[in-house]
């Protein structure tokens, strides 16, 4: 048994992803001491996969943008979402020599586009501050004394404990969700676990996915009522993935769950009218296939002429055609599961948090990050929420910790 100081208090952060060390980090600062349980052999390895093609921290979308981008949970994070914004974010990169730029999307990336030399210059500042990283140790629960339990036998006591376990999404990276029925024994109410931020499927003809799987969708807009999202897409064997179909994801997922389908709209020159893609429908091209009258004409791609031909003959005239490019039909019948989505829905419900994200039924226990019962889009939003909750729960912590020391 690991018995928690009577000195200095202890705290004990159970998942070493992004949320669990920048908690770690605020609890460290704050003098506290402070070790950081990961089940997986390394700290922080999904945080690694998401920015091997550049780490999106967060965005620069002016506020009411930004809080819109958090849905049905928006006024449950905003006040965490305001004390941390993406600024503070930004500044605390900046602190580690990960400085940062916003690129032509208004995303914030650092400078060197990768995880991996920020996160060695965070563990060597947890190093300096006096925090503990323990890989390898899976988490169970607590024993009867209140005790943390860990494979192993191994029991730990503490006087704050901060839960960053994650969601269910990407499971062989270490967040398989498996702590939902832990907190559930212990009368937590926990919703299921949904795909967030996943692609589609849709059902191509054999033709369409086999030449064009892996083939972009660049500057498009999607349409699912009257929800619209200007990015890119990527054409997939089993439908459709992207950023900005993840952004229309969670509508998405919903009424597939409710109709057994949804169909969106690709808006394939969303920079030109229908009128004018007419127009220049209407020049004469002698002699011109009809791709190659697309083509060049409108500047299409082959990927893009042939989406559209997925919903059938495509029209003989200008203006059809126009409709056509503008409003591609694509049906897309289900969502791709937990392991292949970039994060997941559902949690801990937030009515068992308070507004330090201390749970109500385990004082002293806060939870962070995707254990939370939020979802948001790509873009950085995602991180930006992590760090944010991981921010309030420390002060929530250090709050608690005052309050029991000024009744002592």
């Amino acid at each position: 048994m690991t018995e928690a100081s009577t000195s200095r208090p202890f705290a004990a952060v159970i998942g070493a992803g992004p949320a669990g060390l920048f908690a770690a980090e605020r609890l460290a600062a704050a003098g506290m001491r402070v070790c950081v349980f990961e089940r997986m052999p390394s700290a922080a390895r999904k945080f690694l996969m998401a920015g091997r093609g550049g780490l999106n921290l967060t965005h620069s979308e002016p506020p009411a943008g930004f809080l819109g981008r958090y849905g049905a949970a928006r006024d449950w994070l905003e006040p965490s979402l305001r004390a941390f914004p993406p600024e503070a974010l930004r500044a605390w990169a900046d602190g580690l020599g990960a400085a940062t730029f916003t690129g032509s999307s208004g995303r914030v990336f650092p400078k060197a586009m990768k995880a991996s030399p920020l996160l060695r210059a965070w563990l060597a500042r947890l190093n300096d501050l006096g925090v503990t990283l323990r890989p390898g140790m899976t988490w169970q629960g607590w024993d009867r004394d209140g005790a943390l339990r860990f494979a192993g036998g191994e029991a730990v006591r503490a006087d704050v404990t901060v839960l960053a376990l994650g969601g269910a999404s990407w499971p062989r990276l270490g967040a398989d969700g498996g702590w939902a029925e832990t907190l559930r024994a212990k009368g937590v109410a926990v919703t299921p676990f949904r795909a967030a931020n996943a692609g589609f499927d849709v059902a191509w003809s054999a033709r369409f996915a086999g030449r064009f799987a892996g083939a972009p969708l660049n500057g498009v807009t999607l349409r699912f009522g009257a929800m619209a999202q200007r990015g890119e897409a990527m054409v997939t064997r089993y439908g459709l993935e992207g950023g900005a179909i993840y952004a229309l994801s969670a509508a998405l997922r919903e009424a597939i769950a409710r109709d057994g389908a949804a169909d969106i709209h690709v808006d394939l020159r969303p920079e030109m009218s229908e009128a004018a893609l007419a127009a220049r429908l209407r020049r004469p091209m002698a002699g011109q296939s009809l791709s190659n009258v697309l083509r060049k004409a409108v500047g299409l791609s082959p990927v893009a002429v042939n989406l559209m031909r997925e919903a059938g003959d495509l029209p003989r005239g200008a203006d059809g055609l126009a409709a056509r490019i503008k409003a591609a039909p694509v049906r897309l019948t289900a969502m791709q599961g937990l392991a292949r989505a970039i994060s997941s829905a559902g949690g801990i419900a937030r009515d068992e948090v308070d507004e330090g994200f201390q749970l109500k039924r385990l004082p002293g226990v806060f939870a962070v990050g995707e254990m939370l019962d939020w979802e948001a889009p790509t873009g950085g939003y995602l991180l930006q929420a992590c760090f944010a909750t991981a921010h309030a729960a420390a002060s929530g912590a250090l709050k608690v910790l005052g309050a029991r020391a000024g009744r002592a």
